[in-house]
Parts: C-alpha cells; structure tokens; sequence
C-alpha cells in the first residue's frame, strides 16, 4: 500500500455534540483517514489532543470495537476501571457491547497524537456522566429522548 500523506487529508475539531458538551474537545483534531484513502470495512482516525483537550466525552459502544494506539505525546484513559496513562506505544482496545465508558484526556503540556480504529458503522452509543445518547445514526439526544 502507498504511503499516506497525512498533511493531505483534511484536519477538523468538528463535533456533533451539542454546545453546552463540546467545550472538552475544543483542543481535538482529527483526520477522518478511512474515506479519504477510499476504505470502507472500518473507521480510522488520526487524531492530536492539544494539552487539556479530551477525546471525546466518556462513552462506550453497543455495536463498535474501538481499538487506539498513542503515537507520540501521553494522554490518560479515563475510563470505568480508573485512570491510566498512556505513552507512545501502548494500545488501549475496547469490545462492542462491553459496557466500559473511556476517553482519553491529555493533562500534560504537550500533544499526544493517537491512531483510532473502529468499525465503519455505529450503533448505540452511550455517555453515562452526561445527559447524553446515541442512537447510531449520529442523532445525539438526552437520555428520555428529548431533542437539544
């Protein structure tokens, strides 16, 4: 396969998540590398976490493996087991349906860069510390199903 030139894909912070949710990943961009290099089985992400960035809120997945290996920088998986730190090297996975809800938060004062890959499709999402659900189409709602 060729190499990728990672500075052609295009570098968002874009987020679906409602304001008053959004502020913790202001400092996350990413680089959607899967349709951009025309793959279609799975999801993959290069994403920087600028110091004090998260990568998301904490979540877990009904339907997605979720698998993250940090390339440079540390950051802290934060996630229903505690807090561990991540290096350069270390993979963290998580399997669909397994009710463990994670993020990643960069405490230090440098950024960490991470490779994510999940499947292509999601299902039901889950946000246990926030008033938040996924119903796998991107429609993010309050718990009682209520709109923002």
């Amino acid at each position: 396969m060729p190499k990728v030139d990672l500075q052609a894909v295009p570098q968002t912070n874009a987020t679906g998540y409602p304001d008053h949710l959004a502020d913790v990943v202001q400092g996350r961009w990413y680089r959607r590398l899967s349709p951009a290099l025309g793959l279609s089985d799975f999801g993959a992400s290069h994403v920087v976490l600028k110091p004090g960035a998260w990568s998301a809120q904490r979540h877990w997945h009904e339907n997605e493996d979720e698998i993250l290996v940090i390339l440079s920088g540390q950051a802290v998986l934060v996630d229903d087991h505690g807090r561990t730190l991540l290096g350069p090297g270390d993979i963290a996975a998580f399997p669909k349906g397994e009710p463990n809800a994670h993020c990643l938060v960069n405490e230090s004062d440098e950024d960490c860069a991470f490779l994510v890959i999940g499947q292509s499709v999601n299902g039901p999402c889950h946000y246990p510390d926030v008033d938040m659900h996924e119903n796998g189409a991107g429609n993010k709602r309050r718990k009682d199903g209520s709109a923002f």
